[in-house]
This record gives C-alpha cells, sequence and structure tokens, in this order.
C-alpha cells in the first residue's frame, strides 16, 4: 500500500526516533508499504518519520543512482557499487572523510533542492528486516543517502545542514509546503 509523504511542519519530522524490537507491530507490513511508497514517490530513500512512524527505520536504493552515472561520473565514486536495504535501529559507528558538496532533495519537502556538504564515509551498526545485526562501512553517494536516512531518525532534514541565511531565504517555500500549498505527484499529507 502507498502510504502518504508527511510534508515539512510535521512535529514527527522533528523527533528523534525510537529503537524496535523485532516484534513491533506491524512490521513486515510497514516495510513492504514502505518500499512501494518510496518507488511510486521516485525516491531513493524513504524514513519511517516521513510515513508517520517515529521508529528507527528507513529502506534504501542506490543502486539506481550509481547505475544512471555516465562513465566520467562513475570515476568519482570508484569503490560506490550503490545498496538497497532496510536498516533498523541503525547507529553511526564512525562519520570520516572529508566534507563534499552534492545537491540534495527530499520527498518531504518537495520541489526544493539545495547543495549540501556531507562526510564521504559512514559507518553504521543496524539490524536489517530479518533483524541480523550488521556493521557495514558505505562511501560516495550511498553514504550520503544513508547519512540524509539517518538524519531523520534522529529529527533533522537536510535544510538543517544550510547557512542560516540560505534557511531564510525558503521561508516562503517551507511555509507553502506545511499549508499544503504545493502539487505534487505523490500522495503527501499536510499538518492542519
Amino acid at each position: 500500500m502507498i502510504l502518504p509523504i508527511v510534508a515539512y511542519g510535521a512535529p514527527v519530522l522533528r523527533k528523534v526516533c525510537k529503537d524496535i524490537s523485532a516484534y513491533h507491530a506491524g512490521l513486515p507490513k510497514l516495510i513492504e508499504d514502505m518500499w512501494e511508497t518510496m518507488y511510486n514517490s521516485k525516491g531513493v530513500g524513504l524514513a519511517a518519520p516521513q510515513v508517520n512512524h517515529d521508529i528507527r527505520l528507513f529502506t534504501m536504493d542506490s543502486v539506481q543512482i550509481i547505475q544512471n552515472l555516465d562513465e566520467d561520473e562513475r570515476l568519482d565514486y570508484p569503490n560506490d557499487e550503490g545498496y538497497k536495504g532496510v536498516f533498523i535501529n541503525a547507529h553511526t559507528a564512525s562519520i570520516v572523510g572529508i566534507d563534499w558538496l552534492y545537491n540534495e532533495g527530499c520527498l518531504s519537502i518537495p520541489k526544493i533542492r539545495e547543495d549540501i556538504y556531507r562526510r564521504e564515509e559512514v559507518t553504521l551498526n543496524f539490524v536489517d528486516e530479518n533483524f541480523i545485526p550488521r556493521t557495514k562501512t558505505f562511501n560516495g553517494i550511498t553514504a550520503r543517502v544513508i547519512l540524509h536516512e539517518y538524519d531523520h531518525i534522529d529529527g533533522k532534514l537536510f535544510i538543517d545542514h544550510l547557512k542560516p541565511l540560505k534557511r531564510k531565504l525558503l521561508k516562503r517555500k517551507l511555509d507553502d509546503i506545511t499549508k499544503g500549498k504545493i502539487s505534487v505527484d505523490y500522495k503527501m499529507s499536510f499538518q492542519k
């Protein structure tokens, strides 16, 4: 089932999410619905708060990004083959490397894209959809997608990485999103 994406301004997007157990009610269905919702909205990642659940869960698929790079762009990310997976109870073990700029967007903040600096490598401790513990290191675009989704489960948004003046310049657009004054081609839920 395709779930509505929670729009900017909803309190759930600012919550630090909680860890869950393997017995969390409806978890397999929620994961299935998140995959369907993510692909339907043409996203490469989706965090549980974006579908109104304050739990440490996100899905992501950077394989499609890597596959769509041209040959010259691939040279910029030689160790990034992409990754598709479910991350539950994710916590960072390390975030290292130089900060690099990349243009990001967010399904909860439609039609706004900004250049954001993030570190080039992240190591996460998490469990997968079968609750098998994992520790894995990611780099390049895959690390960026993971860090973006990880921000969501920590109550942060990509616009929080912008300088205050830039955020101020976006205020009207952000207010319009909060009020539902935006047209998108996927299902959204707006604050009343």
